[in-house]
């Protein structure tokens, strides 16, 4: 949405960063089988701008996990609305921690 631009009307950053951090959580929550939060993001580069119209796509994928923790990678890609190709944008790796009912770290295999 135009709110979400600066004035050259490319997508703010942190916008994509909040919407790479929901795909992260969302697939965190899956193998947490509960809640979770994000500890840390490693690394995200701006390859290319986001324009207002542009269709994104993020992609998430575990790249490890450990007792309470999950490492998750979000690449980005954006089309604009009247091509078929894809560039992608950024990408980062976020860092979860499964969290009990009182948001302490607990086991992933726990429910």
């Amino acid at each position: 949405m135009p709110a979400d631009t600066n004035p050259s009307g490319d997508i703010f950053g942190g916008w994509l960063m909040a919407q790479m951090d929901l795909a992260a959580g969302n697939l965190a929550a899956r193998i947490a089988r509960g809640r979770s939060a994000t500890i840390a993001v490693d690394g995200m580069t701006f390859h290319k701008p986001v324009k207002v119209g542009d269709e994104v796509s993020l992609y998430a994928d575990l790249l490890s996990s450990g007792r309470t923790s999950m490492r998750i990678h979000v690449v980005a890609w954006r089309r604009n609305r009247y091509a078929e190709e894809s560039v992608k944008v950024t990408d980062a790796t976020f860092t979860f921690v499964a969290l009990d009912g009182e948001g302490r770290p607990r086991p992933i295999s726990d429910r």
